[in-house]
């Protein structure tokens, strides 16, 4: 009787300190008004960028070398998708492009008006943008191509944009992790939405656990000082995130930890317009246990602009 008065004790109590453990363990990972408020402003900002950058994007064209007429009339070699039925044309010459307008088409460059223009691409830091009417265009070089991408300031994708949609805030995928700094030398193998692959150097890898599975994700970009660019998948790709990967961005890197806050993973621009050209998850970021944190993927709006 003592002993069996005893076991129903003993049992009371590990079940209050099972409560009492799963209690505190609810609010750590809960997260703060300060965290929430955080990942508010940054989500923000993230919509915002893709409404002014992405969203509002109208068009992307491979130019051929020589002479490549321009306008909205379909008889053009790129076809806009408003503005002047024959606006002029694009020479492109190696990777060197120059435009020449007919009198008519109403463009400026940095507000003034032209007849012909050398046009600098985006991978100068002084790339030449051209208005006319409402569209903003400029020349893009990936890899061996040089393309002509378009811009709408009246986007009706921009304009009814519903938002982006996420997984719940959940502090178990605020992970911190353990640096590993490259030699300088490694490099990795990036795909991209085109199918052309980029070696890039790499400035090291983070080690960490993620539901109790370790993981390792490469670094594609920035450095241990300023924070540090990944793009990776995971489980969840099958079906609920952007199956070429989604893009995670650091701190800097603090006693040899950087945090890795997965609550912030988001989708490049190809999950929302088919005329952006994004780099995919590399082989050795691609986790194997899903991470049901970040942005999800809207397969309904995605299908609608593709």
């Amino acid at each position: 009787m003592v002993l069996r008065l005893k076991s129903a004790s003993l049992a009371v109590l590990v079940v209050f300190l099972s409560i009492a453990a799963l209690a505190g363990r609810v609010a750590s990972d809960s997260p703060d008004p300060a965290f929430v408020q955080a990942f508010e402003k940054w989500k923000a900002e993230q919509t915002d960028d893709l409404k002014a950058n992405w969203l509002s994007l109208a068009g992307l064209f491979w130019l051929k070398p020589g002479v490549n007429s321009f306008g909205s009339d379909p008889g053009n070699a790129i076809v806009f998708p408003k503005g002047p039925a024959h606006a002029g044309e694009f020479l492109l010459e190696g990777k060197n492009v120059t435009i020449r307008l007919r009198p008519d088409a109403g463009a400026t460059i940095a507000g003034k008006p032209f007849g012909e223009a050398k046009l600098d691409p985006d991978i100068t830091n002084h790339t030449t943008k051209v208005e006319m009417g409402s569209l903003i265009f400029h020349v893009i070089v990936r890899g061996d191509r040089v393309g002509i991408r378009v811009r709408d300031r009246e986007s009706a994708a921009a304009r009814d944009f519903k938002g982006m949609m996420f997984f719940p805030l959940d502090l178990n995928y605020r992970i911190t992790g353990t640096w590993v700094p490259s030699d300088g030398h490694k490099t990795v193998a990036i795909p991209n939405a085109l199918g052309d692959v980029s070696q890039e150097v790499s400035p090291g890898s983070v080690q960490f656990k993620v539901n109790g599975v370790d993981a390792s994700l490469t670094a594609l970009g920035g450095d241990p000082k300023n924070g540090l660019f990944f793009v990776f998948t995971d489980a969840t790709a099958k079906a609920d995130t952007y199956p070429g990967g989604r893009f995670l961005e650091t701190g800097a890197v603090e006693n040899g930890k950087v945090v890795l806050d997965f609550n912030r993973a988001y989708n490049p621009p190809c999950a929302v317009t088919p005329y952006a050209t994004c780099p995919l998850a590399p082989k050795e970021n691609r986790v194997a246990v899903a991470i049901p944190a970040g942005e999800k993927f809207d397969k309904a709006a995605h299908a609608a602009h593709h």
